[in-house]
């Protein structure tokens, strides 16, 4: 299939819904190959609360991007755009077909709408004093850096993301970041399911990555080098983790902390989604494998 009609199944959708089965199914079904984007199961060695796939799975299905970098460095959305573009061009030269699982919003939203994001790395200190700023603060820094600056100024993140970069490139912001459409269509499958059944499942995961490992892996990581204030380990399941090993929780609190931190995050990803009328939505309260299969066979053909 020519580049500009390759058409790519990007599976969205919170924590705890059923993306990584979904997808991994669908793989199966059509001959595909995984991409994973995710901010945390890039990183090697830390696997219990990244939730990456099992080595069954990834026996049974090529995966990509997954534990590929170094937990003591910074991978971000410019390293993932470009690597996960490469990895896409090689699955489809060999005739597979690429399948992205989307687990971080914004690297999903800079793969499919093409950004070019700027290579600058995150500061740790410099990243802190701005997380602690009030949000009118953080507004007015950016103004004063760029007054062209146009970002969602409700949106912390990205105001303390652009300040960073802004603080290190300079200004404009627009120039930092222009889109630069893929080669290839997404197709966004979004997969949704009740509140109540998500908050069950990520309660159900939390209890069973404490009972995996996950305060081991998190002692093992620091013993090891990995700094406190790295992505992965400020990330949930190890943020929550270290904070047992400072004292802060008892073990039987861990689970808990870490379940209501994965249902803050699931209710956001939801409300970053829902704006994009583009998502295709399928509920998992059924499988909806089946129903996604007929979906893609019908667009893919």
């Amino acid at each position: 299939m020519p580049a500009g009609e390759l058409k790519v199944p990007v599976f969205l959708g919170p924590t705890g819904v059923g993306k990584s089965r979904a997808a991994f199914e669908v793989a199966r079904a059509l001959g595909g190959e995984i991409v994973v984007c995710d901010s945390r199961q890039v990183y090697d060695r830390l696997d219990i609360a990244t939730n990456k796939p099992s080595p069954q799975e990834m026996a049974a299905v090529p995966y990509h991007l997954v534990g590929i970098a170094d937990p003591s460095t910074t991978f971000n959305a410019f390293h993932f755009v470009r690597a996960a573009r490469e990895a896409i061009a090689g699955i489809s030269e060999r005739g597979r077909l690429p399948i992205v699982e989307g687990g971080s919003m914004l690297w999903a939203d800079a793969l499919m709408d093409g950004f070019t994001l700027t290579e600058v790395p995150p500061r740790p200190d410099r990243r802190a004093e701005l997380e602690a700023l009030p949000l009118q603060s953080l507004v007015g820094r950016l103004h004063e850096l760029d007054s062209q600056a146009t970002l969602d100024e409700r949106n912390r993140a990205r105001l303390v993301r652009a300040i960073e970069v802004l603080e290190v490139a300079g200004p404009p912001l627009s120039r930092l970041r222009r889109r630069v459409p893929p080669p290839w269509t997404p197709l966004r499958i979004g997969l949704t399911a009740e509140l109540a059944t998500i908050d069950t499942r990520l309660a159900a995961r939390s209890r069973q990555q404490v009972e995996r490992g996950v305060v081991a892996e998190t002692r093992a990581a620091l013993a090891g080098g990995v700094p406190a204030d790295a992505p992965v380990l400020t990330g949930i399941g190890y943020a929550e983790a270290a904070a047992f090993l400072r004292g802060e929780l008892t073990l039987e609190q861990l689970p808990e902390v870490m379940a209501r931190s994965n249902r803050r995050y699931a209710r956001r990803q939801l409300r970053w989604l829902r704006r994009d009328p583009r998502i295709t939505w399928f509920d998992t309260e059924d499988d909806a494998v089946p129903s996604i299969l007929g979906f893609l066979r019908e667009r893919l053909n």
